[in-house]
């Protein structure tokens, strides 16, 4: 992939999730007075490490849905712009899959379904296939960090575009493969699939495996920023795992914290690497 065609990628990234954050804003006036009701439908609390910690602690809160999907979108757009600032002219191959981990967070957006069903009285359809954009682009998100890691190891630039359709194809496998339940979602407003003990372990072995080869780089290579790279690397998918699985007041802010410095960790060493290059 040449300079200019992930430069034009990284702005229509901009472009997506900035249309995606004024989607929300124009929607909050008309589903923000539905949250506590559309919260209170919701079947069970979300499971999550991070969550069942912080459960005993503090009680759910309908807003924190809200907050967690808007501060998904807005990490989007602030980090996708830095990114497209900082390397435009930076031949960093790894970070058009970063950019597209970060562009994976504004699908978060379509949790707007919940409260726009109880107010419209959408059909279940709709409910059905807005799970399934944001079980895509959390897989994508995750395999897209998983193909960073691959291309740390040495995989050759030229096969960047094969790669992406491998991420895009495995994670619409995924996504349109989940039994989903059109009538019952958790108090994050996500809807609920038949395999998700299933697919936590799928997604637990790639994000051990992504860190693994950022560590295996640091190695293969002799530098210390590959190592640095992979705890950034742990920290965004921390970081990332706490806003898709808050429901308490506990979750925003340490969420977002994470995620930014584990992103922050990530592309700073990256533009360290090939700065000079």
């Amino acid at each position: 992939m040449t300079l200019v065609t992930r430069n034009r990628c990284f702005r229509a990234g901009i472009a997506a999730t900035g249309l995606s954050l004024i989607a929300i804003i124009a929607a909050a006036a008309v589903i923000l007075p539905v949250y506590p009701k559309a919260v209170q439908a919701g079947i069970r609390c979300t499971a999550g490490f991070y969550q069942k910690i912080v459960a005993g602690f503090m009680d759910p809160s309908p807003y924190v849905a809200f907050v967690t999907m808007v501060g998904s979108v807005v990490y989007s757009l602030i980090g996708i712009i830095f990114i497209s600032y900082f390397f435009q002219k930076t031949k960093s191959p790894e970070i058009i899959f970063v950019g597209l981990f970060i562009i994976s967070l504004a699908f978060e957006s379509v949790r707007i379904i919940v409260p726009l069903k109880l107010i419209l009285d959408l059909p279940n359809f709709y409910l059905i296939n807005s799970a399934r954009i944001i079980f895509f682009g959390r897989y994508f998100g995750l395999f897209s960090l998983f193909a960073a890691s691959i291309h740390t190891a040495g995989l050759e630039n030229q096969k960047q575009q094969y790669v992406i359709l491998v991420c895009f194809a495995a994670s619409l496998i995924l996504a349109m493969g989940v039994p989903v339940d059109g009538l019952s979602w958790d108090s994050t407003l996500t809807m609920l699939n038949d395999f998700g003990s299933t697919f936590i372990m799928i997604q637990a072995g790639i994000f051990a495996i992504t860190i693994a080869g950022f560590l295996i780089s640091a190695y293969t290579r002799g530098s210390r920023e590959y190592i640095y790279i992979g705890i950034g690397a742990l920290l965004a998918l921390v970081g990332r795992g706490i806003l898709f699985t808050g429901d308490t007041w506990a979750s925003p802010a340490p969420g977002l914290v994470i995620l930014s410095f584990g992103t922050w960790l990530i592309c700073t060493r990256f533009h360290h690497l090939y700065l000079w290059l």
